[in-house]
């Protein structure tokens, strides 16, 4: 009797890859922070090619609170760039998880929420996400449909395939451990149950913010655990706001809501530096590698860096509202900027006086133009204050009531401003 010789264990087969999938791989690759693993996901999506299965992406998000902010839809952008290129894009919303609380980050630990500020939050992502993917081609997931069914003996199973050890390699749990700051035990699950969600849908792709690599990373192993082939994994950077300085925050005052007016919208890209512009470009517009190479190369030609911004503007105005916003946006831009035309939309503001009349800067900071009066006054010595188109020079301007004036402070402020007799 001879012995038979088990078979050879052969590793997954391989598929050629094309022009057209380098040229995904591109699209797919711009603007990341983390794209792991690259030759992975090319041999996936080589597959997908020749199968004609389509890949499965999924973003998660848990519904913490509502966003507003066009910061947070630059990973939402990069899902449907995957969408385009014909794929399966996974909305998956966090009710699960964000009872937990995503302690990423934080030094912290999160207070759960109520299961009706999760539905009101979750209702506010799904309305957000509809602005950006094409809702009837997405499949829209809530991670409580698995979760919940674990039970506390799947759970206790789902944990025995992690370390503890593992765990508190990540940076914010290890700051705290070190620091002695308080970890509780529902934080150290939350990696575990993001990992779940992509072993329970199966995905080939997971994206996240920059914040996210390691509990992303988990996924990753889970799914090897349980004897499926690794997701790929790819984080976005954050958006730098239009101070070109830190991250887009409402706190900061550097950012455009995504219900902004379009005139607005349209203003504060068009506020922003000609560097910032080729960033955005990566990480927000939707336009294709060869079209963004071409308007590089046309500005560093000689075209004014302007018309490349005028586009960006007239997107992402588009993208929020309408075509038609985008046309009567630009062309307010530029009757108020290229000739200095008054806006159709400032409020009117009435001012109160004292006897003797109020300073200049006083009635900057009362009509809503200017914080304080130092910032008031910053913006009179740099000539950025006109009344009635003329520039105002003197910080000991005083005003008694009277006619209404037309108060501009800086480019984008103003208020048709009435002071009356303080009463």
């Amino acid at each position: 009797m001879t012995q038979e010789t088990a078979p050879e264990k052969k590793g997954p087969e391989r598929f050629p890859v094309t022009d057209d999938i380098r040229e995904a791989m591109a699209t797919i690759a711009r603007g990341t922070d983390t794209f792991l693993i690259q030759s992975e996901f090319e041999q996936k999506l080589a597959r997908s090619k020749a199968t004609g299965t389509p890949l499965r992406c999924k973003l998660g998000l848990d519904p913490t609170a509502p966003d507003i902010h066009i910061g947070h839809t630059v990973v939402l952008n990069k899902l449907r760039q995957l969408q385009d290129l014909g794929h399966t894009v996974i909305f998956l919303v966090g009710d699960f998880t964000a009872a937990i609380g995503d302690p990423s980050g934080r030094n912290t630990t999160r207070p759960p929420l109520s299961r009706e500020q999760i539905e009101e939050n979750a209702q506010t992502y799904l309305n957000q996400a509809g602005y950006i993917l094409d809702l009837d081609k997405t499949e829209v997931r809530y991670n409580s449909e698995w979760s919940n069914a674990l039970g506390a003996a799947g759970l206790i199973q789902l944990a025995s395939r992690y370390t503890l050890a593992r765990l508190l390699e990540r940076d914010d749990f290890a700051k705290r451990f070190k620091e002695e700051l308080p970890i509780a035990m529902h934080e150290l699950l939350y990696p575990l149950m993001q990992g779940y969600d992509s072993v329970a849908l199966k995905a080939d792709l997971e994206l996240g913010g920059s914040d996210q690599r390691f509990n992303l990373l988990v996924g990753r192993e889970l799914q090897r655990q349980y004897g499926q082939e690794p997701q790929c994994i790819l984080t976005m950077p954050l958006l730098v706001g239009l101070d070109g300085v830190v991250k887009m925050s409402k706190s900061k005052k550097n950012y455009i809501g995504i219900t902004d007016a379009p005139n607005d919208m349209f203003g504060k890209v068009m506020s922003i530096s000609d560097d910032l512009m080729w960033n955005w470009y990566d990480l927000l517009s939707l336009k294709g590698n060869d079209e963004i190479a071409q308007l590089k190369k046309e500005c560093a030609e000689g075209r004014n860096p302007r018309d490349a911004k005028v586009l960006l503007a007239r997107e992402i105005v588009e993208r929020f509202h309408s075509a038609r916003a985008a046309d009567e946006a630009e062309k307010e831009f530029n009757a108020r900027f290229q000739k200095g035309a008054v806006p159709n939309d400032i409020p009117d503001v009435e001012v109160a006086a004292p006897e003797g009349g109020i300073g200049i800067l006083q009635m900057i900071r009362a009509a809503g133009l200017a914080p304080s009066n130092a910032e008031a006054g910053r913006n009179v010595d740099q000539g950025g204050v006109r009344i009635n188109g003329e520039q105002v020079k003197d910080r000991t301007l005083r005003f008694t009531p009277g006619e209404p004036m037309v108060l501009q402070v800086g480019k984008r402020r103003w208020a048709r401003v009435t002071v009356v007799a303080e009463k």
